[in-house]
């Protein structure tokens, strides 16, 4: 399917020659004819286990038969439903352990059912031929403050206008979009994609935007409170956590969400790189090996504290990676980093089955370290507010959103410590409903 001319608009908003544009999808869209041959080997399940294992529990076998005969509208219909970031999530939901993990052919000892190629087909129609589903529901007058406009803010605030409410959201940056923006490894979706996608969702009408502004700095969170009837706290995760070893602050040593960010936004200049050493063994860092091979660094190698079996990453994420190039030193841990005014090796402290020191030392070449090694937390920003809990940075609420506070509500990785997109498009909507329900109980 050809671009729109909503998506050259929201490629033109960014440079055309920033380094995520030299990515290929390492999930090709269908075409009519494969989708169509997809969808007839569903055998849409009654009890469908791969709609239970979808957090947002999108009517997968109904979605898929719609798209056997023919009917685009219908099956992004049922998709948008239940997940308005169902675009999005078609590229980046890690399917083979959800959806499609539960697929009943895997039983069968058959390939399972491409749910996300399935699914990214009647989106992408969707959003390409300019199709809305929704209206905005009668107002109600009641206004919500959303804080971030990352998916959990945009599910959120689409779901309000769909109940009639009015959202409005503060975003510190002139971009909107937040992880999907910013943060997803271009491989799996680049940053144009998810701007038509906001843009998209932002079709409802009536839901208001402020961007660059920053809460705290800009507008306090009791103004918030007193100019609104909810808050709803979506503002994700904060800024790579730093590795406190020698040498931590030399350059070439970032953080690894900031540089999947700056490929994502401009062009690098990578022509002194020849070594990659990418720390830790979460999908971040996963992300990380294999945007670097694309680039053409030849030598990228993971350095993990643990085993392969034992990494947090998803294995089919590192075979692929292996199978592009990458290597890895197992159960070791960087304990120094040095350099000639910027980091050219990393000493590395090996670790037994307890990952305790095993008094080894090995020395890896490095002109780019980057530290996969998690976020910071951002619940402190609103710890300071009587009824809200924070532990560990991460905002507790509950099913509904709910906080301790009347009238505040939470969602996205700042409650759940960092999930996927799909989750927070569902702790998104659940909100939406929990404010709703609020609303009404008063």
């Amino acid at each position: 399917m050809a671009p729109s001319s909503k998506l050259a608009a929201a490629a033109g908003a960014l440079p055309t020659d920033r380094s995520e544009s030299v990515f290929t999808d390492y999930k090709p869209a269908f075409t009519p004819h494969q989708a169509t041959v997809e969808a007839f080997r569903c055998l849409y399940c009654s009890d469908a286990p791969c709609m239970n294992a979808c957090p947002t529990h999108i009517d997968v076998a109904q979605f898929i038969r719609k798209i056997a005969t023919g009917n685009l509208h219908g099956s992004a219909r049922t998709i948008f439903d239940a997940n308005i970031l169902g675009t999005s999530c078609a590229r980046v939901c890690p399917v083979e352990t959800l959806c499609a993990g539960a697929c009943v052919y895997n039983q069968l000892g058959h390939p399972a059912i491409q749910i996300g190629r399935l699914q990214r087909y009647a989106t992408d129609w969707a959003l390409e031929s300019g199709e809305q589903f929704f209206q905005a529901g009668a107002s109600t007058g009641k206004r919500v403050a959303l804080i971030g406009a990352g998916p959990a803010s945009l599910a959120c605030a689409h779901e309000l206008r769909r109940l009639g409410h009015s959202p409005t959201i503060f975003e510190k940056r002139k971009e909107l979009g937040g992880l999907n923006t910013f943060g997803v490894a271009p491989h799996k979706m680049k940053a144009d994609v998810s701007l038509q996608e906001v843009d998209w969702i932002l079709g409802i009408g009536g839901i208001e935007v402020r961007t660059g502004v920053e809460i705290g700095r800009d507008v306090t969170l009791e103004q918030l409170e007193h100019d609104f009837d909810a808050v709803f706290l979506g503002m994700g995760l904060g800024p790579d956590t730093p590795m406190p070893v020698p040498g931590q602050d030399l350059p070439g040593v970032v953080g690894a969400v900031a540089w999947i960010e700056a490929i994502k936004l401009k062009k690098l200049d990578l022509s002194g790189v020849r070594s990659v050493l990418v720390i830790g063994g979460g999908n971040t860092a996963l992300d990380c090996v294999r945007e670097a091979l694309t680039l053409g660094i030849k030598d990228v190698r993971m350095v993990y504290r643990g085993t392969a079996a034992g990494m947090p990453g998803y294995q089919h994420e590192w075979k692929a990676a292996v199978l592009a190039g990458a290597r890895a030193e197992w159960q070791a841990v960087p304990v120094a980093f040095e350099g000639q005014g910027r980091v050219q090796k990393a000493v590395c402290a090996k670790l037994d089955g307890n990952k305790q020191p095993t008094g080894e030392k090995v020395t890896l070449d490095a002109d780019l370290v980057l530290l996969a090694i998690g976020q910071s937390k951002l619940g402190a920003m609103v710890a300071g507010l009587a009824g809200i809990a924070v532990d560990k940075g991460v905002v507790q609420a509950g099913a509904d959103g709910a906080t301790g506070r009347k009238g505040w509500f939470a969602g996205g990785d700042c409650k759940n410590g960092g999930k996927e997109v799909v989750n927070a498009a569902a702790e998104g909507k659940a909100a939406a409903r929990g404010i709703d329900q609020y609303f009404r109980s008063k």
